[in-house]
Parts: C-alpha cells; structure tokens; sequence
C-alpha cells in the first residue's frame, strides 16, 4: 500500500479515520504529542458551539495543550457546509506546515474528510428557493425515501453516498444536478491537492464496536446529554436546523417534545449510531490508500506510531 511521499517540499498530511467509538480521539491526542501535531476536527457536527457531549469532543484537560481546529467555531443556528469546510481546512493545513507542525485531520464524516484529500470541485451553485420548497413538499407528503428516490435516478453515485434521511444533501444534490445538467458525482471529481498524506483507518470486530457504541451512549446520558439538549432546546434551536439532526440531538429533542419517551430515545439513538457506523466503515473501505489497524490488536498503536515516524520524522519531539 502507499506511503506518504519522502519530498520535504510538499505539504504534510496524517490522516485519522473510522467509524464512531472506535478510538480516534485517543490516538490522534496521542499522535499529536509525539509528532507535533495540531488537530483539524473532520467531524461536521464538532464545529458547532454547545454541543460538546453527544458529538463526544474531547475535553479542555483531554487536549493537553494541543491546538484544535474547526471545534466550536460556530452556533448551532449556522449553515455550515462541506464547501466552507473544504476552505477552512485547507487553509488550515497550509498553515500548520508553515509552523512546522503536522496537521491531522481527524473524524468520520467521509465527504468531508474526502472533500479535502480529494480536492473536489464543489460547484457555486446558487439556491434555488421555489425548487427546494417544491421538495420539501415531495418529501412532507411522501417521505424522505421519495426524494432520495428521485436522486437515485440522476445520480446513483450520490444516492449511495447519502443517507434517505439526510434531505438537505440529497435536495442540494438534485438542485445542482438541475442547475448544471450532470450528477455531483461528476462535478466533484478532480486531482487531488498535491501533498503527502498518510491515511491511518481504525477498526474491530462489528460486534465489539457495537458494544462500545451503546456504552458510550450510555456514558452520554451520564454526563448530561438530556441536559445539554434542553438546554440548546431553550436557546431557541429545534429539530429543523441541520446541526440538530446530529444522533443523539434529534431524538432527545424529539423526547422533550412528548414524542416519545426518555427510553424509547436512548435506543433510538443506540440504533442509528450503529448504522451510522456501519455507513462510516462502508464509505472509507473504498479507498485503497488506507491502512488499516485493529484497535483490539496489543501491537496496533506501536505500528501505528512506527509507520508514522517512516513518514513524517522531521515532526518526532
């Protein structure tokens, strides 16, 4: 498989991903004291203010002085998209190499993780209000299954990227097929920036990150997440902005509202995270330039450190 490139001259890239509760945060903190790293969050929920436990951020202490990026730069009322992320990410990078530190791009979120590595052009296609009203109606009356339907149609690639519940991308990717004759799918492929980049995937056996993933939904509910949720619920957020579609987020808003019960809720959201992580595992297993480590595996953080060090020795403390 691919190393990162040895030519001192190009820009610096580590890469950390994998599906949710598999362990990223405590690698990359890790990572980040041993090769001086500074941590971009690829996690598109991360971003937004007050919303520290369900999108599980590490703490101030769990930092250690580590500079983090793209965490808490905006409320939760903000339409944040992959467009501006690829901007502020790539931004980033520059200038982390320019202080001779090494930027790690950390998360799950797969277009935007790949929107960065992968360069892609990300058309500045203007909002078509009566078009995006007009499927909003479809999917009122017929369900989010119907809009994601008409999106398989002209668009397969894209479908398959997309969750039938996440409207606001599928609607963006039929407004943009209409606005310019061909898929995003399409639109979106381009050379990727030139730079060297390593990409470090984590996983385990389904079974046991399915385990890990209702512990840690359940270590939530400890912390507060019904209390951090009421809370954004009394600052004037509610299920209709994108940020409050995060899991953990809709459905406890959803409680709140009388919509269900605080039980019904957790296992909601215990469901949903593990499909979201399956969905997670599926997007990144298609890229080959990943190299793939089983967190259950003793020896997999000394690989892990050591291929790191192959790569990138000018940032060892």
């Amino acid at each position: 498989m691919p190393s990162a490139s040895s030519n001192p001259d190009r820009e610096a890239l580590l890469v950390i991903i994998g599906p949710t509760a598999v362990g990223k945060t405590k690698l990359s903190l890790e990572l980040a004291q041993s090769f001086r790293g500074e941590i971009i969050s690829g996690d598109s929920m991360q971003v937004y203010r007050y919303m520290d436990i369900g999108t599980a951020k590490a703490s101030p202490e769990e930092r250690k002085g580590i500079p983090h990026h793209l965490i808490d730069r905006f409320d939760p009322d903000y339409p944040f998209s992959v467009e501006e992320f690829q901007r502020l990410a790539g931004e980033l990078i520059t200038e982390i190499n320019k202080r001779g530190h090494l930027p790690m791009l950390v998360g799950g979120t797969g277009l935007y993780v790949q929107a960065v590595t992968h360069g892609y052009r990300l058309p500045g296609v203007q909002e078509d209000p009566a078009f995006r009203e007009e499927m909003h109606r479809l999917a009122d009356e017929k369900g989010n299954q119907a809009l994601h339907a008409r999106l398989q149609q002209v668009d397969p690639e894209a479908a398959e990227r997309l969750h039938p519940n996440d409207r606001r991308r599928t609607i963006r990717a039929l407004e943009i097929h209409r606005a310019m004759g061909k898929p995003l799918s399409q639109i979106q492929r381009a050379d990727p920036p030139d730079r060297r980049t390593l990409w470090i995937g984590l996983t385990m056996p389904r079974e046991l990150l399915y385990q890990r993933i209702d512990q840690r939904v359940d270590q939530m509910m400890e912390q507060g997440l019904l209390d951090e949720v009421a809370a954004l619920r009394r600052m004037g957020y509610d299920t209709d902005l994108v940020s409050m579609q995060a899991l953990g987020y809709k459905e406890l808003m959803m409680h709140l509202k009388g919509e269900m019960t605080l039980e019904e809720a957790v296992r909601l959201i215990k469901g949903r995270t593990r499909k979201f992580a399956k969905r997670q595992l599926s997007w990144f297993r298609r890229l080959t330039e990943i190299h793939w480590f089983d967190m259950t595996d003793k020896n997999s953080g000394e690989e892990i450190r050591t291929l790191v060090a192959g790569n990138f020795p000018r940032y060892q403390e």
